[in-house]
């Protein structure tokens, strides 16, 4: 096993030795073997699993906690090889499936199980998916419902009454019996200190528009493990700086008038701080009350989409949304030559720091979010470009039914405003031999996922030199906690009573490249000085730098991220965080990184990254797998309110091809123009090249701006 820890080192995976056959592009409706159920495949799962008496299934929503429920329903993606087989030497069609997660809570030892579902469109069998080691689900491991967070709000009201007069006066809220003027909470994870705990600790805020950024000083800790509501219990409260054993001790002392009390101000009605109205003027005085630049397609789109399959100058690929963990690609290809079987995110965690008992316990990792599920509609014009293609989604995720996200997925060219590659060759006396430029474009392929507070934009951009970026820019709310003198040493002070808290933002890909085949390996390139000699000067020496590159595609983090030490804290082992890169060999029950259930079992986790890179297992000549990991520490600042801005806050990776090709693939477009004077040293005449139209014409279409924002169940 080889692991890259050099922050400057080029890491190539290359092409291994042998021949293989010329490059084709399948027909589109072969990348269909990868494409998200649709809403009546999913539903006739449903329909299929709640009609099996053995597995007795209930409706999610509404009734005890203690039953069996059918929490998730997504595509099982075939195997690679029965693929393989299928997409390259006219193999058998590979069987449609559906991957089913079941909460088994209504027997003695619940559990979690997961089925394989098939065939679809017709379900008629079902069988349980073995994990790597025959590990099998704590029920404790399970995400979060609807129905838990029901009663977990129950449990809190209650709790609270004795509180109310405390709430009311410090903070003109309240929790329990209130209508306009309430208070709501913020759960943190993970759920406990060791394996088998559920304890939350919930952080209270004023229910305002940016509730995020409204805490009011208290933090409940509720133990809610047992599967009868009835059972659950506060066991600790966090006040202003100060812990409590009960409500009623913490009422007890506000009545005794010797409780140090945070007394918020009224909130305004308008231009609250946590709210998008605009306020204040720029100082320049330039128009902001006019529309600014807009993305156009002047002689239409540029690529093509059936299905699931997508086109663009030399790049092909089928792409599906999952609902565990979000975009994924498959069978990437550049002029018909796969350069990955896989790409796709895996995870996105952010370990916090505080001195408040939320705070210091905040590692987040978004699978166990539901973070490919949550990807509600995109704002034509400011998601994406008015021009953009939009895709719904369907989500059977905690619901009794499958439920569509509108324009959830969006397709578009962009301009990218810096040349692809330009020249001016001056003569060196007031003119030039020729111009040559080529515009800069890129196809993107967006989603978002808004996990609670954050909002992540996720992109992968195809250029035409084929090259393909992955990129995920946060922005959104601040994870914030309320804010006292201790806590400074976790986060800046950005508003009067809210600390926003240091952390660490990691995000993790997984990289199944095939290059030439599926025998690859791995180098990296180490750049080092040499002082040598002078030949040509005798006595002389100079400083050269020398490196030995070789042959394949190149994986190039934008930003490496920090290293993340946690103590005797919950260690996420599924998560590559020790390594920038790793490489492994690929194996079918290692078929991702991480999984929905390390939010709340970080401590024994059913998938260990760990475990995939001990085994000290060969990587030449293998079907390898690169593991990705970017990051970056975000200090919050005053200017994070209301919400993260996107420039500065963006990480993810290239992939590049890296002597791969005899030059750069992108000669193949008709899109540069090349100037050329007749008639030197004069320059009355110009020979100008393009093989585009002279003038792009006219741009944008005068539709209204429109949404909608509803996710219904159909």
């Amino acid at each position: 096993m080889w692991l890259l820890r050099l922050a400057w080192a080029l890491a190539v995976l290359g092409i291994a030795a042998g021949s293989s056959p010329g490059p084709t592009v399948p027909p589109p409706d072969k990348a269909s073997i990868f494409a998200d159920l649709s809403s009546a495949e999913l539903r006739a799962v449903r329909t299929f699993l709640m009609s099996r008496p053995e597995l007795g299934l209930s409706p999610s929503r509404g009734g005890p906690l203690a039953k069996n429920t059918l929490f998730l329903v997504e595509l099982l993606p075939p195997r690679k090889r029965l693929a393989l087989r299928y997409l390259d030497q006219g193999g058998p069609r590979p069987r449609r499936q559906a991957r089913a997660v079941v909460f088994f809570g209504g027997q003695a030892e619940p559990n979690i199980t997961e089925f394989a579902v098939g065939p679809l469109p017709r379900p008629s069998s079902y069988r349980p998916l073995r994990f790597k080691g025959g590990r099998t689900v704590p029920f404790a491991a399970r995400p979060m419902t609807q129905l838990e967070y029901e009663l977990l709000h129950r449990t809190l009201a209650e709790a609270m009454e004795p509180l109310y007069r405390l709430l009311r006066d410090a903070t003109g809220f309240w929790y329990h019996n209130c209508s306009q003027r309430c208070l709501t909470f913020s759960d943190i994870a993970p759920r406990g200190l060791a394996p088998g705990e559920r304890r939350s600790w919930l952080v209270l805020q004023r229910f305002v528009e940016g509730f995020f950024l409204h805490p009011v000083g208290l933090e409940v800790l509720v133990d809610h493990r047992d599967p009868d509501p009835r059972r659950w219990a506060v066991q600790r409260l966090w006040y202003n700086g100060q812990y409590f054993s009960s409500p009623q001790e913490l009422a007890e002392r506000y009545e005794r008038g010797t409780l140090a009390v945070a007394r918020l101000a009224e909130p305004p009605l308008q231009q609250l701080f946590s709210s998008y109205e605009p306020r204040g003027r720029f100082a320049t005085g330039t128009p902001t009350e006019v529309h600014g630049a807009k993305v156009c397609e002047p002689q239409g789109r540029r690529y093509h989409l059936r299905g699931n399959h997508l086109e663009y100058g030399g790049w092909s690929l089928a792409f599906r949304l999952r609902s565990s963990a979000g975009l994924q690609l498959f069978d990437l290809r550049f002029n018909g030559e796969r350069l990955a079987y896989e790409v796709s995110v895996q995870e996105a965690i952010a370990f916090y720091g505080g001195h408040t008992p939320a705070a210091m316990q905040t590692k987040y990792m978004d699978a166990g979010w539901g973070m490919g599920s949550v990807t509600y509609e995109l704002a034509r014009g400011i998601d994406c470009p008015e021009t953009a293609t939009y895709l719904d989604a369907h989500h059977l995720y905690d619901t009794d039914g499958p439920v569509r996200f509108s324009r959830a997925i969006c397709i578009f060219e962009l301009p990218t405003g810096v040349p692809l590659r330009r020249h001016f060759d001056s003569d060196f006396q007031g003119g030039f031999h020729f111009y040559a430029g080529l515009e800069g474009q890129a196809l993107v392929l967006r989603t978002t996922s808004t996990v609670y507070n954050y909002d992540y934009i996720w992109d992968f951009l195809l250029y035409p030199n084929g090259v393909m970026e992955a990129k995920v820019h946060a922005t959104g709310f601040i994870h914030a906690t309320f804010y006292t003198p201790q806590g400074r040493r976790y986060g800046s002070r950005v508003h009067s009573h809210v600390l926003g808290n240091l952390h660490t933002h990691l995000v993790h890909y997984k990289v199944d490249l095939d290059i030439a085949g599926t025998g690859n390996s791995f180098e990296t390139m180490d750049v080092r000085f040499e002082n040598i000699s002078n030949p040509w000067s005798p006595g002389a020496r100079w400083v050269a730098q020398l490196g030995e590159p070789g042959q394949g595609w190149e994986v190039a983090p934008t930003h490496m991220g920090l290293p993340t030490v946690l103590g005797d804290g919950p260690d996420p082992a599924p998560i590559p965080r020790r390594y920038h890169l790793a490489v492994t060999r690929h194996h079918e029950n290692e078929p991702t990184s991480s999984s929905i259930y390390t939010q709340n079992d970080p401590w024994e986790p059913l998938v260990s990254f760990e475990g995939f890179i001990r085994n000290n297992e060969t990587i030449e000549d293998q079907d390898l797998v690169a593991w990705v990991t970017v990051g970056f520490l975000h200090v919050p600042h005053a200017e994070d309110i209301p919400n993260t801005a996107t420039p500065g806050n963006a990480v993810g990776f290239f992939l590049r091809p890296f002597n791969f090709f005899d030059e750069d693939p992108s000669v193949a477009s008709r899109s540069p123009v090349i100037v050329r004077p007749l008639d030197p040293p004069t320059f009355s005449r110009l020979e100008i090249q393009r093989w585009t139209p002279a003038s792009p014409g006219p741009c944008i279409t005068p539709e209204p701006f429109t949404y909608n924002g509803t996710y219904r169940q159909e």
